[in-house]
């Protein structure tokens, strides 16, 4: 099997961070990490796929550690990070891929999903509702409404980068360790995302994800039904997002599964890594067949 390696993947006009591992020829699953993290959100599942027989990319996604960062909120729309991901797929050589994506990594997988159905061989989210519900639930449910406050806070410019930078990260670090389950996160992950925000530029295009989200409209598509086999896996204590959104979400999904963790939270990867891995080794297969 071939060793963790990283090397840069030229995409969509743009050059990816990408920490590949597995054997080069087995099927290809990519990771897409949400905010705010990067790549190294999925430490704890990249061997264990690799193990398995797959060949795993989990890149930076745009604006994001060692990823390019172009400049502009127009630069950052659903549409444009989809095109990153299908450019990756592209420069594997593969028809279809396994696409995992957790947080803003999932939102950019379910849109993926349904705008290029036939590159998606499995899909598996968690804790992000298929775009329909979220975008209907934020409208009419004012207990998520009220959840979402800081989307709304990070339309404000250069405020929210400022405030989040100060005491090195200090409001941003306590975020995830009242957001996560005790001893999810340790001090030297945040060492590695202390470094990865601090990055020249990086946090600015990681909020411009939010600005992009809320003042650009997306492609219009003929169906919003999922048609590839999808999995979402749903940590219950998310303070962010209610659970009530999920079973909507797979009902649009026409061939789908719901996992609840119930001791899991929003980070769930990180909370419960053993019951994810094996979530996502069922679900996806053997990597030979």
């Amino acid at each position: 099997m071939a060793q963790e390696e990283a090397t840069f993947i030229q995409t969509n006009g743009i050059h990816l961070h990408v920490v590949q591992h597995g054997p080069v020829d087995g099927p290809l699953v990519i990771l897409l990490h949400g905010f705010p993290e990067f790549w190294y959100g999925w430490r704890k599942q990249i061997p264990a796929l690799a193990a398995a027989g797959y060949r795993v990319w989990a890149p930076d996604q745009r604006g994001y550690n060692l990823s390019d960062k172009p400049t502009g909120i127009d630069a950052y729309t659903l549409d444009q990070l989809v095109a990153d991901v299908i450019g990756l797929i592209d420069a594997a050589g593969c028809d279809k891929v396994y696409l995992v994506g957790h947080d803003w990594g999932a939102a950019v997988a379910w849109w993926t999903a349904l705008k290029y159905p036939q590159r998606v061989r499995k899909l598996v989210v968690s804790n992000v509702p298929h775009p329909l519900v979220m975008n209907r639930t934020v409208r009419r449910n004012f207990s998520q409404l009220r959840k979402s406050w800081y989307i709304f806070f990070f339309q404000i410019p250069w405020l929210p980068e400022r405030l989040l930078r100060a005491r090195n990260w200090t409001s941003l670090i306590r975020a995830l360790q009242r957001s996560s389950n005790a001893g999810s996160f340790t001090e030297e992950d945040f060492m590695h995302y202390r470094a990865a925000w601090s990055k020249p530029g990086a946090f600015t295009a990681m909020l411009n994800w939010y600005r992009a989200a809320v003042r650009r409209k997306l492609e219009r598509l003929p169906s919003l039904r999922v048609t590839p086999p999808t999995l979402l896996i749903w940590g219950v204590h998310d303070l962010a997002l209610n659970r009530t959104m999920a079973e909507p979400s797979i009902a649009l999904c026409d061939d789908g599964q719901l996992v609840f963790c119930e001791a899991a939270t929003h980070w769930v990867q990180h909370d419960e890594p053993a019951r994810v891995n094996q979530l996502l080794l069922e679900f996806l297969g053997k990597a030979d067949e």
